[in-house]
């Protein structure tokens, strides 16, 4: 049996035509039904334009063949002609323009937000600042490097799960400010009808009204680098009342987070946090194991970095290295979180160096 037929077959295997699936979604927001009745319209005008076209061309074609004798005219400057496919495109144009101007009117509109949330993309993170609220926090994907290495099974949701999600009320216009901090990104969430480039240096606006709570995910559609496949968007909308609840939680934690900074912790204690922080932050170039990717990323095993003073250690990840991959941490990180992963650089990954910096001791 040739591939040909081996892949024809497929075709109608009940499985595979299970996710078949070529259309765009009606999405969960007003917005993103609009938007899909302007496709599906255009299509079908277009359907229509190709059928009448392609009919006449092939009637004309089979009806005036040379073996039924038929012998061409020659002839121009048919006024009535031009005419007709003078205004039959005109009218096309005017019934696509008119309902696809009013969709795009209302796409740009992001008058009168309840809420309003810059949205920062980073290699290979999201960044959620809520405007009119005291929260900011990163979305890492949380899918475990074990999967991603094919030593563990996949999960429904591989690739697209993240520790911290979007959290957004339900029924409330949300107002998205969009940028990056580094390269290109493309902030998607396909159930919403948004998809905005995140550029450095521009701010790009979008907005939408969720009318059904839920967990909705999406990607970074633009190829920002080496994890590009590896920064998912999960929003999770909520109730009005579980949203309030959740704003106040945010605000309990970062004062929780604020005490801890003063707090002294054993070294077991910031090594074993560091690890987990390790893996969500640095094991994407750095490797699990800190071996790096040579010509590309360095190496954390036995590296003058991690191995060295301390302090060097720390301002390297604090404020990233100028003219490479080496962010600046000092914002996406806890005081807790910096302390605890250099302490893990310095006593995991094959070092031993023994040392160990506190909370209290990160100027951020």
């Amino acid at each position: 049996m040739t591939k040909a037929m081996v892949l024809a077959l497929s075709l109608f295997v009940l499985p595979a035509k299970a996710d078949w699936q070529v259309n765009m979604t009606q999405g969960v927001t007003e917005l993103s039904r609009e938007i899909f009745d302007l496709h599906m319209l255009i299509f079908w005008i277009c359907v229509v334009i190709g059928v009448a076209v392609f009919g006449v061309m092939f009637y004309s074609i089979f009806k005036h063949r040379k073996s039924k004798g038929a012998v061409a005219e020659h002839w121009h400057e048919n006024t009535t002609v031009e005419v007709i496919w003078t205004v039959v495109p005109f009218v096309i144009l005017i019934s696509m323009a008119v309902p696809a101007t009013a969709t795009l009117i209302n796409m740009y509109d992001t008058s009168e937000a309840d809420v309003d949330i810059q949205v920062t993309g980073y290699q290979w993170k999201w960044r959620y600042q809520y405007l009119n609220e005291d929260i900011d926090f990163f979305s890492n994907l949380s899918t475990p490097r074990d999967e991603i290495n094919n030593v563990q099974v996949k999960n429904s949701n591989y690739l697209l799960e993240v520790d911290k999600p979007l959290v957004i009320p339900v029924n409330k216009k949300v107002r998205f400010l969009i940028t990056s901090n580094d390269v290109i990104h493309s902030w998607w969430v396909p159930n919403f009808a948004v998809k905005k480039d995140a550029i450095p240096g521009f701010v790009n606006e979008s907005w939408v009204r969720v009318e059904e709570p839920g967990i909705y995910r999406g990607q970074c559609t633009e190829l920002c680098g080496k994890e590009h496949g590896f920064m998912p968007i999960v929003v999770e909308v909520k109730a009005e009342a579980d949203y309030a609840r959740w704003v106040a939680d945010q605000k309990a934690m970062k004062l929780i987070s604020a005490g801890a900074a003063s707090q002294n912790y054993a070294v077991a204690d910031l090594i074993a946090k560091g690890e987990g922080v390790y893996n969500a932050a640095c094991a994407g170039c750095h490797q699990v194991n800190g071996q790096g990717m040579p010509g590309a990323f360095p190496a954390i095993t036995a590296s003058a970095i991690a191995t060295g003073p301390i302090q060097k250690h720390l301002d390297i990840v604090l404020n990233g290295k100028a003219g490479t991959a080496m962010q600046a941490f000092k914002q996406q990180l806890s005081a807790v979180d910096l302390a605890a992963v250099v302490t893990f650089q310095r006593n995991g990954l094959g070092n031993s160096v023994g040392d160990s910096i506190q909370p209290s001791a990160v100027q951020q």
